[in-house]
């Protein structure tokens, strides 16, 4: 009994790791700003593809926004298919090669985009607001720093 006792008194608190807090911070973030695009009929992976399109080039296609977001080419498809549901993207055979797919936003798609990107930056502002201009830099370059060192590069759509 002395062993298992001394044992629990070895093992670190939940709340002395970085990752706790920082995944307690993220889910009341992401859950936040997921209700916000609820009304606007868009999910946070819809999102990521549309701001992802947004003020690129007028067409693209599936496989570059896989590259462009770290998502496979199959979750980009399903998501194309989702917001061509949506009135938001327009699918098309490419003039090049009809194997491959053309995509481009629709002129709803263009304008919500800019709508959309207003909720983020408020979410952002309700969770960080309470940051200073140079704590919200440092934490972003640490975070930043760390994507890099583990090479993170898909980006968060949950």
């Amino acid at each position: 009994m002395a062993t298992r006792k001394n044992a629990k008194l070895n093992a670190s608190q939940l709340t002395a790791h970085i990752g706790f807090w920082m995944r307690l911070v993220s889910n009341h973030v992401s859950h936040a700003f997921a209700r916000k695009l609820e009304a606007s009929g868009v999910t946070v992976a819809e999102w990521v593809v549309l701001r992802e399109m947004y003020g690129g080039d007028e067409t693209t296609s599936p496989s570059a926004v896989a590259e462009l977001t770290g998502l496979t080419r199959g979750a980009v498809s399903k998501l194309i298919s989702r917001l061509l549901a949506k009135g938001l993207v327009t699918r098309s055979e490419s003039a090049s090669d009809r194997r491959y797919q053309d995509i481009e936003l629709t002129r709803a798609g263009v304008a919500l985009v800019p709508q959309l990107a207003r909720l983020a930056d408020e979410n952002d502002e309700a969770f960080f607001g309470v940051l200073s201009g140079s704590e919200r830099r440092t934490l972003t370059t640490l975070l930043k720093k760390t994507a890099a060192l583990h090479q993170l590069k898909q980006m968060p759509v949950e």
